[in-house]
């Protein structure tokens, strides 16, 4: 039998990094343990009004030089800075202009060694089938929700630790085109059992759209939805996002969700005799995961917010 380790290696795989080196030295140490034959590098420029920028950026791709295993080492660097929804949104449709399949990590989301095998396995399982948009690697049910297989189908796409195919990702809408059309015709209603999850995204899609929030993450829910797509998530929980902080984007809230311990899973996998979206646990995401925080918790993010701009 094979490891997962070692035999893994032939997914590409699409780091992305901007200006955290030491996150990022933890995640390309998970990937130099399986040494994928081909690595895509992309990365954001320093924000001109961020002096530490310059030299935090080039630390962090000074790291992507010391790759020491063979290995096809493309990069693609922004000379000034995009911003987060537009470099990773770019850098995935250059990477998918040279790869059909790819593993995706964030610079700071650290997966388990098995996390790559279970992408690989699943990436040729469904290589096919249009149904499916993404393998993830999170799995947020905390127990709630126990899967009798190795993985259960999802309408959420996550997106720390994750991987899809070219296939999929041509889908994917930076203008978002649809969603005046969409929201006209309130057709999340027609997606969602409940109409407040229904309000929920389209308050998110909204301020999406309008530019509000940046955010390519919420562009490419809303592709994988007018597909009618489903992501694969796993039976256990394959990687931690450690950039909870400061210096994250979206993740400076102290949260459950952040550092979360990761778990390897067993080979050969148990898969589902069926495609069939687990609603019960998609029913725990969105209550716990995907919803609005409550009058308190807006008025200490805006306090901690203007702090931090301080």
């Amino acid at each position: 039998m094979m490891s997962s380790s070692s035999s893994h290696n032939k997914t590409p795989v699409v780091l992305l990094i901007f200006n955290r080196p030491d996150t990022t030295r933890r995640v390309l140490e998970a990937v130099r343990a399986v040494q994928p034959s081909t690595l895509l590098v992309v990365a954001d420029g320093p924000r001109p009004h961020v002096p530490s920028d310059t030299e935090r950026c080039a630390e962090t791709r000074a790291l992507i030089d010391g790759v020491d295993w063979a290995c096809d080492v493309r990069r693609k660097y922004a000379d000034a800075n995009m911003g987060l929804a537009d470099r990773v949104a770019s850098g995935l449709t250059w990477a998918f202009a040279q790869v059909e399949t790819a593993i995706i990590l964030e610079d700071d989301c650290v997966p388990h060694p098995s996390f790559f095998r279970f992408c690989t396995e699943l990436l040729d399982r469904y290589a096919a089938d249009t149904r499916i948009m993404a393998i993830a690697g999170d799995n947020f049910q905390f127990g709630a929700r126990t899967a009798e297989y190795s993985y259960y189908f999802s309408r959420y796409p996550h997106c720390w630790g994750w991987a899809t195919w070219h296939r999929a990702w041509h889908h994917y809408d930076h203008s978002m085109a649809a969603w005046p059309h969409i929201r006209e015709r309130k057709l999340l209603d027609d997606i969602f059992e409940s109409r407040s999850a229904s309000r929920y995204w389209t308050r998110i899609f909204d301020a999406t759209y309008s530019g509000r929030v940046s955010s390519w993450a919420n562009r490419w829910t809303l592709a994988c939805w007018l597909q009618n797509g489903l992501s694969i998530l796993p039976a256990v929980n394959l990687v931690s996002n450690i950039g909870f902080g400061s210096h994250g984007t979206h993740t400076r809230d102290d949260s459950p969700f952040g550092n979360m311990e990761v778990h390897p899973l067993a080979f050969p996998l148990k898969h589902p005799p069926y495609v069939v979206r687990d609603a019960a646990a998609d029913w725990i995401t969105q209550r716990t995961l995907f919803r609005r925080p409550n009058l308190w918790q807006r008025v200490a993010y805006r306090i901690r917010h203007i702090k931090e701009v301080k």
